[in-house]
């Protein structure tokens, strides 16, 4: 039965019909909530999608007695060519010095994109790098059904788009002195000091084979790294039992929708919401830390209450008396160039 009031009109009645207070209300509520949900659409597609953030944490993982380390994690950028300011704003995340950058993936949404991506990445090129690779370096964005993202797991259908010219985006950041660590073991010298790092292929397509890189890292190193696009528990869970310090992924793009109070709605992969943008623990001895990302696919290009994001890492000491116990220090800030084109 309707719960909506009913408006009669009785012909032969001369006056004109009136107008119910509940159902003025009820359409004042209606015309509210889809003024609403429209200045909410404007601002997510049209504002907070460009409101390039910073965010820096600092995080107790390097081995006792060592210097901190800085790495800036850049991920999920998801570059147009058309994407200028964006462009700018990471090519001028070089001034922040970081001793490492490191990249999880998802670089390209068009198959003319890798030289944009190179543009951004360019000052940053002259300095130690590490990379994987996600699925949106492989495979181009579709159109897809937002809806197919709450269906229980399993039932939700991966869907390609055309092949994405990820070995020219690979050739050119070797060329530039960045290290592929897809299923690759390697200690690297980073400020002075010895870095084990290691990365899998994208887990989200099943690309991934940790078998490559299983087995202790390196105990002499300062860092045990471990680099993931999609931060998949079992994956996670596999660098715990080696014993990696921290481990840095992309994918989840924080959640991309956030409502206030209730966090990420979903994370696209099998990571728990809570977990699905910046720093946590995972497990007893191993940190993890997720960023949110630069971009959004072409189809789907909204971001409310999480901004596209880079994350400048400070790693210290795990005995340093500064270093806060259980919770990382965690602050973002507005970039201070104004928004500009997409």
């Amino acid at each position: 039965m309707s719960t909506y009031p009913e408006q009669v009109n009785t012909f032969g009645n001369s006056r004109p019909a009136r107008t119910s207070a509940t159902g003025s209300t009820l359409r004042n509520v209606v015309v509210g909530t889809t003024a609403l949900g429209a200045a909410t659409l404007g601002y997510s597609a049209g504002i907070e999608r460009r409101h390039w953030t910073l965010r820096t944490a600092e995080l107790p993982v390097l081995g006792p007695g060592t210097r901190p380390v800085k790495i800036l994690h850049i991920s999920d950028l998801h570059m147009l060519p058309t994407q200028q300011s964006k462009q700018r704003w990471v090519a001028a995340l070089d001034e922040l010095q970081p001793d490492l950058v490191v990249n999880t993936g998802d670089n390209l949404a068009h198959p003319q994109a890798v030289p944009s991506v190179l543009r951004a990445l360019g000052p940053l090129l002259t300095r130690p790098g590490v990379f994987i690779f996600g699925s949106n370096d492989y495979y181009g964005p579709k159109p897809k059904n937002p809806a197919r993202y709450l269906l229980p797991k399993g039932r939700a259908k991966r869907v390609h788009g055309t092949r994405l010219p990820w070995r020219d985006l690979r050739a050119a950041l070797i060329e530039r002195g960045w290290l592929d660590l897809t299923h690759v073991r390697r200690t690297i010298d980073i400020a002075g000091q010895n870095v084990f790092a290691a990365g899998v292929d994208d887990p989200h397509i099943r690309r991934d084979r940790y078998s490559d890189i299983a087995g202790a890292p390196d105990p002499g190193a300062v860092l045990r790294l471990g680099l993931t696009h999609s931060p998949e528990p079992r994956v996670l869970d596999a660098f715990a039992r080696d014993g990696y310090d921290l481990v840095l992924a992309g994918h989840t793009h924080g959640g991309q929708l956030r409502l206030p109070g209730v966090g990420a709605l979903v994370t696209n992969c099998e990571l728990d919401r809570s977990r699905a943008r910046g720093a946590s623990r995972w497990g007893k001895d191993m940190w993890l830390h997720v960023s949110a990302g630069l971009g959004t696919s072409p189809y789907a290009p909204l971001r409310f209450a999480c901004p596209p994001e880079a994350t400048l890492l400070t790693l210290v000491p795990r005995d340093n008396p500064n270093t806060p116990g259980k919770q990382a220090k965690r602050r973002a800030k507005r970039s201070k160039a104004q928004p500009g084109s997409a």
